[in-house]
């Protein structure tokens, strides 16, 4: 029976790097599997308790690396850091941008594979209570094997039988074929999550970028209004020089002036570039707070389908309880009419010893 609340993978931490994978034919150069920086997420599996890494770059899986005990992560310089995964057959490296973000990543991965190795040990706790269990109600179940009494087969009930077995199988199938389907929407989900995650690292940067610009734009127009006035200032003094007609030392001071119109001039210019493409920056976070807007319906919808995935789960398990239910009924059938055939043919038997005895007579 499968439980009626599939439970997911939760993420328990993320953060952004450039993923890279090890040459498999030199095994010595690094190939990027990223062309920027994306997400990287831990992610923890309650059904099966582990734990494992996860990127996604568009619609492939960059990094897909399930984190074992006997892992190790080893940092490789100050922004890069590293770790083999042997089921994959390959060795990831992440560079950071920071040194910090390297240093908790490391931690991040010394605790989840402490908690990995934890859950191993439980499992194998597990295991081993129920080999003992096994192993002591093995010899109980072959000694009932061989008390139990020869079935007597009938074809009417056995009829019945097989009709209950082939509806088990059927709703096997089912529910396997079930199964797949909720498999293939996690991995979709997955996906979803790990492009919202990206989308709204991506919103938090770009709305510090904006705040710190607007902090800044009341200064700049400050600056800008100044440099102006310089500008006009040093404008009606060149203009004064050049209606005196001044020879000598006013020529160098002219050029002085010449001069530093033109640097005031250039820098008003690079203000206003800087300007532009704040704004134009402004009009991407409008793009990628509809992306985020789309992403978040994207998702929504995945959930209403997989609460209808979960609704045929029920009605699965339902059909399945009433089929056994059928089964043991028909099951039980079979013994009732094994019991009569039994008590008749003995019957039978009574008779014939007597007719027998009357022939002899």
């Amino acid at each position: 029976m499968f439980p009626l609340h599939r439970e997911r993978e939760q993420p328990i931490f993320s953060t952004r790097a450039h993923v890279f994978q090890i040459d498999p034919a030199t095994k010595r150069n690094w190939i990027p599997a990223s062309k920027h920086a994306v997400t990287v997420s831990f992610f923890y599996d309650a059904n099966r308790h582990a734990y494992r890494i996860i990127s996604v770059g568009g619609t492939k899986a960059i990094i897909n690396s399930t984190i074992s005990p006997n892992m190790t992560f080893t940092k490789t310089s100050q922004k890069f850091g590293q770790w083999a995964d042997s089921r994959a057959n390959t060795v990831y490296g992440l560079g950071f941008a920071t040194e910090q973000q390297l240093h908790q990543f490391a931690e991040r991965f010394k605790e989840v594979k402490e908690a990995a190795r934890l859950a191993r040990e439980k499992s194998q706790d597990k295991m081993e209570l129920s080999t003992a269990a096994l192993s002591i109600a093995a010899p109980q179940d072959l000694s009932d094997e061989l008390q139990s009494p020869p079935v007597m087969c009938v074809n009417g009930p056995e009829d019945k039988l097989f009709r209950s077995q082939s509806a088990d199988i059927t709703l096997s199938s089912e529910k396997e074929r079930i199964k797949k389907m909720l498999s293939e929407g996690s991995i979709c989900e997955l996906n979803l999550e790990a492009e919202l995650f990206t989308l709204q690292d991506s919103n938090s940067k770009l709305v510090a970028a904006l705040h710190e610009a607007n902090a800044n734009v009341e200064q700049w127009k400050k600056q800008l209004a100044a440099y102006q006035e310089e500008t006009e200032r040093l404008r009606d003094q060149v203009a004064d020089l050049e209606a005196h007609g001044g020879q000598g030392p006013s020529d160098m001071l002219k050029d002085e002036l010449t001069q530093s119109l033109e640097e005031l001039e250039n820098l008003l210019k690079a203000k206003d570039e800087e300007i532009r493409i704040l704004q134009s920056k402004k009009s991407n976070f409008h793009e990628l707070e509809q992306e985020r807007e789309e992403a978040i319906h994207r998702l929504q919808e995945l959930e209403m389908r997989n609460v209808e995935l979960e609704r045929r789960v029920q009605n699965a398990e339902q059909n399945l309880s009433s089929a056994l239910e059928d089964r043991e009924r028909a099951e039980n059938e079979v013994q009732r009419v094994i019991q009569i055939l039994d008590v008749k043919i003995f019957d039978l038997n009574d008779l014939r010893q007597s007719l027998v005895k009357l022939i002899s007579k």
